[in-house]
């Protein structure tokens, strides 16, 4: 699969017999397996043999005495009694040593142990004595990708598919090899033939999808998708779409098939993905109306806490959002995510809300002072909320963890941007100007950096350079965004730092 984070994936069907699931993963072997070819050979084997033989009576005897064994270590591996089966085999291929059955049947039981090392031995001398069966390059391959010895696994996949180059299995497992190695693009042609092979094959159908995607081939991913809806018209394919369609631009489209989504299967992550595109949309009452939804069905759900965090934010209501973050930190307490979202947001809040979001990263930073957002938040917080005093001890907290944020993060623009303010009201004029200058180093189109620059140049007396800044920020302001798209912005930003948390804690 290409993304791991899908929980409704299934790994592609093993049509194999017991444990082998465990080496081959994603990876698929047709039904005439290698362990199904060593059974029916086995029976070939044991029902030629002659009830007497006036030739070499002791070779006869040899042989039977060799068959019965096989078939014992084999039935004790499909009653997954493998330490049962290693002892019978690791016996029998001293005197067997070239021995297709022998070698391939003692690889799968090392296999079915976790003892790929020891496996893979066996497996290649298995292929050596018949390089043709395909099954067992195709075992051989898994195994060695396991270990990491990939350029050799790379080999042997490719072989197979050589070998059948018609074979759906073949250019599926090439195809997945390339997508567990990072090779996307190199896993699309081999996915897509499989899937030509096999047009009704849901999950490799599924992960070319996803392959199409990251490649960005975007009309092909829809319509890989839309022929398989026709097939299986499940929830994780209309969430699959709404991502394509998204990815595409058309958020019409998006948010029509993250809702058919959620109406199908109504999970967290659906509902999730659904509020979040509404939010993109900056439709905020029908979000907040999903979100509530969401958080009645799951009420441990931060995620879903901080959905109506930021349709609140958006919609103006400041107040309601700040609680609907302060549910979502008492959720997960240790995810600095909706403390992150307070911190932008407490300035707007009743004095009772904006003590408990500095209380509240407060904490947080006692116990984790990683974060330079939430000590440039902390920052922001302390002084916007005590602006009717001013405290020395105040200010040297509030300069303390500015600083600290770009220690954190030496280029933070807003950091630098901040104590430039805190210094100019101090009336520290050359530091003010010095950090303002270091701002505009990082964010030199910030038309605000410059106008302050320009106050404080005026208020040291160097109206020459105090011109320039205000004529800068007057060019500036003109292009700039309004605050209404800066607001959209920031929105968007919240929710991709909602998602990108959501994804990771998967």
């Amino acid at each position: 699969m290409v993304d791991g984070n899908r929980s409704e994936r299934r790994s592609s069907a093993i049509s194999v017999d017991v444990k082998m699931s465990n080496l081959l993963g994603r990876f698929r072997v047709s039904t005439r397996s290698g362990l199904a070819i060593c059974i029916s050979m086995l029976l070939l084997v044991v029902q030629a043999i002659p009830q007497q033989s006036p030739e070499n009576p002791d070779r006869r005897q040899t042989e039977e005495a060799t068959n019965r064994r096989l078939v014992s270590a084999l039935s004790a591996y499909k009653a997954q009694r493998y330490a049962a089966a290693q002892r019978e085999l690791e016996s029998l291929v001293k005197s067997a040593p070239d021995s297709f059955e022998v070698n391939e049947l003692l690889g799968l039981v090392y296999v079915a142990q976790d003892k790929k090392q020891q496996a893979n031995h066996f497996l290649a001398k298995a292929v050596q004595l018949r390089p043709n069966v395909a099954e067992t390059r195709t075992a051989l391959a898994t195994n060695l990708l396991a270990i990491d010895r990939t350029n050799e696994a790379e080999v042997q996949f490719k072989k197979v598919v050589q070998m059948e180059p018609q074979g759906y299995d073949a250019n599926h497992n090439l195809g997945e090899f390339y997508i567990q190695t990072g090779q996307i693009a190199s896993a699309v042609p081999f996915l897509k033939h499989a899937q030509e092979i096999d047009p009704t094959a849901y999950n490799n159908g599924y992960d070319l999808v996803l392959a199409l995607e990251q490649v960005g081939r975007l009309d092909e991913a829809r319509e890989q998708l839309q022929r398989l809806i026709s097939l299986r018209n499940s929830a994780e394919l209309h969430n699959l779409l709404g991502e394509v369609e998204e990815k595409s631009k058309d958020y019409l489209a998006s948010a029509a098939q993250y809702e058919q989504a959620a109406r199908m299967d109504p999970n967290e992550q659906n509902m999730l993905n659904w509020g979040a595109e509404l939010l993109l949309h900056q439709t905020f009452a029908p979000a907040i109306e999903v979100f509530k939804a969401g958080t009645q069905r799951f009420p441990q759900s931060a995620q879903l806490h901080n959905g109506p965090g930021i349709a609140f934010y958006g919609a103006g209501q400041t107040e309601e959002a700040v609680q609907a973050f302060l549910r979502a930190s008492d959720l997960i307490p240790s995810d600095p995510l909706p403390l992150t979202f307070l911190g932008q947001v407490c300035d707007g809040a009743s004095p009772e809300l904006a003590a408990q979001t500095r209380s509240r990263i407060q904490s947080f930073i006692t116990h984790d002072d990683r974060s330079a957002e939430l000590n440039y938040y902390l920052a922001v917080c302390l002084w916007k909320g005590n602006q009717i005093e001013s405290k020395s001890d105040l200010t040297n907290e509030i300069e303390t963890h500015l600083s600290r944020a770009l220690v954190l993060n030496p280029n933070y623009a807003d950091a630098y941007f901040q104590l430039a303010n805190l210094d100019m009201e101090q009336h520290k004029y050359d530091e003010a100007i010095e950090y303002y200058e270091r701002a505009l180093k990082i964010s030199a189109d910030s038309a605000n950096i410059h106008y302050r620059l320009g106050q404080v140049l005026a208020r040291a007396g160097n109206s020459a350079r105090a011109k320039e800044e205000f004529a800068i920020f007057e060019r500036l302001r003109k292009s700039e965004s309004d605050a209404t798209n800066k607001e959209q912005n920031q929105i968007q930003q919240f929710v991709y730092t909602m998602r990108k948390s959501d994804a990771s804690q998967q």
